[in-house]
């Protein structure tokens, strides 16, 4: 019976070591850069550029509380994941179809992210308004000319230095003619475009919440 219980508590350890083992190797750096090389991306996802510059603005700026609107299979959510994991932050990353949240839920869990980011499935333009508590990161990446919408539905949370990235405003800048001049004449922001990437000919917009 001693033998029993004695091969069951080791069975039962040896299980947890390759459970953290294997949660381990899921985190570690190496895994998750050969993860994101090999990613099927499409041409919904960010390009590697734009994703890690995303990330550089997220973890430079020590974003705690996030908000991607736009998932899509998950690309920049990791990316930016990673930046908010070293923050000790959260991101929150809305998608409307159910199926592309799916995939970036399970792309999110392959790496070690899913109690990092959280993928809420749903229309922005509804979620973002009933959205609790202030946010200091937002990445716009969808329906190009909502993005002045967007901003506006969770502008009023959006704390004084917080960081908003607009995606893909170089090539579709007439489709979000009113954001662009929003963000460029607003006071109460600091805006620049940038290209950190030339895989798509496109570039994001940077604002800096000043007040």
């Amino acid at each position: 019976m001693r033998l029993l219980m004695s091969a069951g508590f080791m069975s039962a350890a040896a299980l947890l070591s390759i459970a953290f083992a294997q949660n381990s190797s899921r985190k570690s750096e190496e895994f998750r850069k050969e993860f994101l090389e090999k990613f099927r991306r499409t041409s919904l996802n960010t390009t590697p550029g734009d994703a890690m510059m995303l990330r550089i603005l997220a973890e430079s700026s020590g974003a705690k509380r996030g908000i991607e609107v736009g998932a899509a299979s998950g690309f920049g959510a990791i990316n930016l994941g990673i930046a908010f994991e070293r923050t000790g932050g959260h991101l929150y990353s809305m998608e409307i179809d159910p199926r592309r949240a799916r995939e970036a839920r399970e792309n999110l869990a392959k790496v070690g992210l899913e109690k990092t980011v959280t993928v809420l499935e749903g229309d922005a333009l509804e979620l973002l308004p009933a959205f609790d508590g202030e946010v200091d990161f937002l990445f716009i990446d969808a329906n190009k000319s909502d993005y002045l919408r967007y901003l506006k539905a969770i502008e009023p949370k959006l704390k004084k230095g917080a960081v908003v990235v607009a995606d893909n405003t170089i090539v579709h800048a007439q489709a979000m003619a009113d954001y662009l001049e929003y963000v460029q004449t607003s006071p109460n922001y600091d805006t620049v475009t940038i290209r950190a990437s030339m895989e798509k000919n496109d570039g994001m917009t940077v604002s800096y919440k000043i007040r």
